[in-house]
């Protein structure tokens, strides 16, 4: 049957079948680069051994979707209306001309999405990557090319526009490092308080939960700082992506147990008190009841 049979069979004019022919067409074409983009994520998720270059494949995936479905239906629309008789030159004409003002009162809508090609293209971010962008700190749920979604430690959703973005921090590639600062009593002998940082990093690695997040052994890097109530000693583990904080509280709560196996004190802020002298220079003494904090 020709076009011109079926369309009398249906009781429609020829142009309204080319129409619905266009967008069952479009609706195809749409179902098949969903499917041929899902098969190039697979093949690529199976020749690759990193995660953070998977994250990077879910990314584009997700954002080349969503652009071939743009391209797909706004080339059939324009495919249909040419079959109703609706002349397209003039829609591309008015198109460029709304276009350009647009453009002008919606720069920061346009920088928004400039700014998303580059940071996809320059695979600054990737969705699951923890990152700190304008003040905001979070695990990265989506990117698109007008904003990328963090969710914070609390829960909160932050979306920020990706015209914004001046500096971004990713703490989620490669590797990380876990910095820790333990305070210690001046009068604690520094090389016994080394010696129990190192026995604790190399229990801390022969961990069979920790163990495999860290990648290095312990490098204690000496005094941090000279404290108003502690000697503050910094060390640090390297470690896998993402595994920074959980090596660092495992850490900390080894570390409490061998200070306390050894005698070590882990300081807290002192204050002397001083009551003052009368005029024959002699101190009262402080009342009970005062030091306890009750009143008289």
């Amino acid at each position: 049957m020709g076009k011109s049979s079926i369309a009398e069979y249906l009781h429609i004019s020829e142009e309204l079948l080319h129409v619905i022919i266009i967008l069952i067409a479009a609706w195809l074409l749409t179902r098949l680069s969903r499917r041929l983009i899902r098969l190039f994520r697979e093949y690529m998720s199976a020749h690759t051994d990193s995660a953070e270059e998977g994250r990077r494949i879910e990314t584009l995936v997700r954002v080349f979707r969503y652009s071939s479905g743009i391209v797909i239906w706004l080339v059939a629309v324009m495919l249909a209306l040419s079959q109703l008789g609706v002349s397209i030159a003039p829609i591309l004409g008015a198109a460029g001309v709304m276009g350009i003002a647009v453009g002008l009162g919606a720069q920061s809508l346009l920088k928004d999405y400039f700014s998303g090609i580059f940071l996809l293209l320059e695979n600054q971010i990737r969705q699951g990557d923890a990152v700190e962008i304008c003040g905001k700190v979070g695990d990265v749920e989506d990117i698109t090319l007008r904003y990328v979604c963090l969710r914070d430690v609390n829960g909160n959703v932050h979306y920020v526009p990706n015209g914004q973005i001046t500096t971004v921090t990713n703490k989620s590639r490669e590797y990380a490092y876990a910095l820790i600062d333990v305070g210690v009593a001046y009068r604690e002998d520094l090389d016994e308080v080394y010696r129990v940082l190192q026995q604790v990093g190399v229990e801390l690695r022969a961990d069979a939960q920790i163990g495999p997040k860290i990648l290095k052994d312990i490098e204690i890097q000496g005094v941090q700082e000279l404290a108003d109530s502690a000697v503050i000693v910094r060390c640090r583990f390297k470690t896998v992506a993402l595994e920074q904080w959980q090596v660092r509280r495992a850490f900390l709560g080894k570390i409490k147990r061998a200070f306390d196996a050894q005698g070590i004190e882990i300081p807290y802020p002192h204050l002397t008190v001083y009551a003052g002298q009368d005029k024959r220079g002699n101190a009262p003494a402080f009342r009970a009841d005062i030091m306890d904090g009750r009143s008289a």
